[in-house]
């Protein structure tokens, strides 16, 4: 490969909440110590543990040299590459610079969607397992979650419960959904059809949707990514997408996302929402973050990321189910994270799910509870690691933990 996806990149005191917080010296756990020997693997936070693509460097470095960095505009710089991106990416067409705006992070801009769809106290339907940024930025902006709960089927693959979905909209009278499109926890790279079944009972009840599309870059090897608004004229108009560079190129620290909507009026109205708390103003350096991960050495060293990923999913998926005996994972199709079903595990041996958190944790295994995304017995892990190290803590797990 031409970019490096092997080096072990030493994150310790260079600000990595994965590392570095308080969070992650203890694992939110008393009484707990690391067993000594054994260093850290972070596999909790979502974000990753490579080397970023050295044109993101080069761009941000180069205006850096520029000793100035007062009040600016976006370049056209910055909306040519959404909009090359957009269609290279996803087949989009007809995106203009008018359809694109920028948002501070995924979660501030679906908040401020649902302020101008929805008033405090409505009901809004979520998919379950259910990721923990929803439920917090919904809680705490008065807005009222009904899980609409996923399930496995035969082939142990996660599927949207259609009636179930439509049961809940109908009884709660609700008109805004947030669709998680790849799906975070799960994995799942939705198919058009299936798309094309949600926005079938959208339309029929009138529910605007909010996609949030920030994993859109991360589909595995043989899965491809169908942007929401792609699937019919009710979607084009009656969705607002939310997407960023930062899952993709590991940029969270720099902040900065983008929305694309077609409809004039809503746009119009989340432009004004964003613009209330004067907070939602874009970082010059993360401008050109994004202009240098949106250049054709960023298109290269995401074909090479998603081969590295493909390889690390696919290896951990196929250990967890035929060597760590109690715990089971459907095989994710895009993201970089497992979500592992531990329930026969901790009932078989009588231990609480915190209990085998904590076991990890005491061997350098930082990983995440599943409880966050509404799911008891279940555990979060992050793969966007050297693959030897991905090796070395699934080793660590079957000699020390699962025991």
């Amino acid at each position: 490969m031409k970019y490096d996806f092997t080096c072990h990149l030493d994150r310790l005191g260079k600000d990595a909440i994965a590392v570095d917080s308080p969070a992650a010296k203890t694992g939110g756990f008393t009484g707990f110590e690391r067993k000594e020997g054994f260093d850290i693997i972070p596999m909790w936070v979502a974000d990753m543990n490579f080397p970023v693509v050295p044109s993101i460097q080069e761009a941000i470095t180069g205006r850096v040299a520029h000793p100035a960095f007062g009040y600016f505009s976006p370049r056209d710089e910055y909306y040519d590459g959404i909009i090359r991106w957009q269609n290279s990416r996803n087949g989009v067409e007809g995106l203009t610079k008018e359809n694109i705006a920028y948002e501070n992070g995924v979660l501030g801009g679906v908040i401020s969607a649902m302020n101008v769809l929805a008033s405090k106290g409505d009901n809004v339907l979520v998919h379950s397992p259910t990721y923990i940024g929803f439920t917090m930025v919904l809680k705490n902006n008065g807005y009222n979650i009904v899980h609409s709960q996923m399930h496995k089927d035969e082939n142990d693959i996660w599927r949207i419960d259609y009636e179930d979905m439509e049961k809940k909209i109908a009884e709660n009278n609700i008109h805004v959904a947030i669709m998680c499109s790849p799906h975070n926890p799960c994995g799942r790279v939705w198919t058009r059809e299936e798309l094309e079944k949600c926005i079938e009972i959208f339309e029929k009840h009138e529910v605007w949707i909010i996609s949030d599309e920030i994993w859109s870059d991360l589909t595995l090897e043989g899965y491809k990514h169908i942007p929401t608004q792609s699937v019919n004229e009710y979607a084009r108009t009656h969705t607002a997408a939310f997407y960023a560079p930062s899952k993709t190129f590991n940029l969270a620290g720099l902040i900065g996302s983008y929305r694309i909507v077609y409809n004039k009026w809503l746009n119009d109205r989340i432009t004004k929402e964003s613009s209330l708390s004067h907070y939602n103003s874009m970082n010059v350096l993360s401008m050109y973050a994004l202009i240098g991960a949106y250049q054709e050495e960023g298109y290269e060293w995401l074909g090479e990321l998603k081969q590295v990923l493909t390889e690390n999913v696919r290896w951990a998926s196929d250990f967890v189910n035929t060597k760590l005996d109690g715990a089971c994972v459907s095989t994710p199709q895009g993201t970089y994270m497992l979500f592992i079903d531990v329930k026969e595990y901790c009932e078989k041996n009588g231990i609480t799910l915190d209990e085998l958190l904590k076991r990890g944790w005491e061997y350098g295994v930082f990983w995440q509870s599943g409880e966050l995304f509404n799911t008891p017995y279940a555990i979060r892990m992050n793969l966007a690691l050297p693959l030897d190290r991905v090796q070395e803590a699934f080793g660590r797990l079957e000699k020390y933990v699962f025991l």
